[in-house]
């Protein structure tokens, strides 16, 4: 079990570790990176994924629904708390609530279980991906216009690889193929420039980082339970959900905090010690998930 835990983690902090050592070195345009990644790479893998004929993506429905009350219910579990302690709710609830699904989740998955856990992966990233861009948003912004938030290269690829997969669409191998390769650039990617975002690392709000640290996973893991009574999920997706639920906040928070002025230093600091924090976090949840026997099949 150690050497499962050790195979699946020790590549993404690998290649995280390289974004952080070319990044103390250079200077690289890692909003530049993100965007081509959002844009194009990561599109073109949820498409692709999505249109492939083999991916019962019906099977899925479920552990979708499990996946989005995990997300919002992050936001309702955390709420007391936050008022308890005189927490800007803006700064606080979104990071707890949209986590590292993209970075860390779809690599971290097809690390630990193979190419199977990739529809699950990717199902969950969608998930999390659409409720950030619209009740993220709207947390910020009560008016920011639907359609800006709709307008995005992941909600049309989302869209079409649905359409064509429940249609029961062929598409030809060479094309699902070359998307594919293209798709497949952005895992790396997203881990690389993780690992070059720690660099800016801040201290000053360590306590607040260090709540974060904690009620992040722990209120994600707390929804998860119950859901995967409830539901009945098959094996690969109960690990599926452990691990998503257990993902540290999503480094997206600060790019839209700073967007939107939002406390942009608090939340840098709960979204990077809590990554920080996933080092002791996630092999004690996939410790559990191998013990625990989940086969790594598809469905």
């Amino acid at each position: 079990m150690i050497g499962q835990i050790l195979s699946t983690m020790l590549p993404v902090f690998l290649i995280a570790g390289c974004g952080a050592l070319y990044g103390r070195y250079r200077t690289p345009d890692i909003q530049g990176l993100n965007v081509l990644n959002m844009e194009l790479f990561v599109p073109m893998l949820v498409f692709a994924v999505l249109a492939d004929q083999q991916a019962p993506l019906q099977e899925y429905a479920r552990l979708a629904l499990a996946a989005t009350v995990v997300v919002l219910g992050s936001g309702i579990v955390l709420y007391p708390l936050a008022k308890v302690m005189k927490l800007n709710l803006k700064t606080f609830l979104p990071p707890m609530m949209f986590n590292n699904s993209g970075n860390m989740g779809i690599p971290l998955l097809v690390l630990a279980f193979g190419d199977a856990a990739l529809p699950a992966a990717i199902v969950l990233f969608i998930v999390e991906m659409l409720l950030h861009f619209s009740v993220g948003l709207y947390m910020l912004d009560p008016h920011t216009s639907i359609v800006k938030r709709l307008k995005l290269p992941i909600v049309f690829a989302s869209i079409a690889g649905l359409s064509v997969n429940l249609g029961g669409v062929p598409l030809p191998e060479w094309l699902l193929e070359t998307l594919n390769m293209l798709g497949g650039v952005c895992i790396p990617l997203m881990l690389f420039a993780l690992g070059v975002r720690m660099l800016d690392i801040d201290f000053s709000d360590w306590k607040l980082g260090m709540l974060g640290a904690i009620a992040c996973p722990a209120s994600g893991l707390i929804l998860a339970w119950p859901m995967i009574a409830v539901l009945d999920l098959p094996g690969m997706q109960v690990a599926a959900l452990w691990v998503f639920a257990a993902l540290p906040p999503a480094v997206l928070n600060y790019m839209v905090a700073e967007q939107y002025r939002q406390e942009p230093h608090k939340v840098a600091s709960l979204v990077l010690l809590s990554n920080l924090g996933s080092l002791v976090v996630m092999p004690v949840v996939l410790g559990l998930v191998f013990a625990a026997g989940y086969v790594p099949s598809a469905g």
